[in-house]
């Protein structure tokens, strides 16, 4: 079994976390459109991501593995390099995050099966779905959630 490390990420990592980015959606995603250059992903990380959200990495050998980001109560990344697919590093990102979270949400493309599978195999259950109207690829979405047990009950 290979071994990879977590740890939250710094600003010097952010053009790793778009490289891995970039890479991930062209391997995995391939029907997405290709909306912007790595320098505008570059942009993007720098201005937005990071300054707004606790991400995590995962590496292995010094090399990066997959990264999660996370604001408030909804998952806006997290991304696996395909080389490292099923071997825990999405659900380590995943538990850093929820690890102090009573409730977490996310948006996936509805053609993304293999992260609908992993996000149901980690309790999260379907709320919505959309025909991507409301996102810039303006592809078909799904909003998911998982709600600690207990955390929601004074709520109802």
């Amino acid at each position: 079994m290979s071994r990879f490390t977590l740890r939250r990420a710094v600003l010097s990592d952010m053009p790793a976390v778009a490289r891995l980015n970039r890479h991930v959606r062209k391997t995995c995603l391939p029907y997405l459109p290709d909306l912007h250059t790595p320098e505008e992903d570059l942009v993007f990380f720098r201005d937005q991501v990071f300054p707004t959200s606790e991400v995590w990495l995962a590496q292995a050998g010094g090399l990066l593995t997959g990264f999660a980001g996370a604001r408030l109560d909804w998952l806006d990344h997290l991304y696996v390099d395909p080389l490292w697919h099923g071997r825990g590093v999405g659900q380590a990102l995943l538990a850093a995050v929820r690890a102090d979270r009573p409730e977490l949400n996310l948006w996936t493309f509805q053609d993304n099966a293999q992260a609908r599978r992993f996000y149901e195999r980690q309790g999260f259950r379907l709320v919505a779905t959309t025909d991507g109207s409301g996102n810039e690829e303006r592809m078909p979405d799904a909003h998911y959630q998982w709600v600690r047990d207990g955390s929601l009950e004074d709520r109802h």
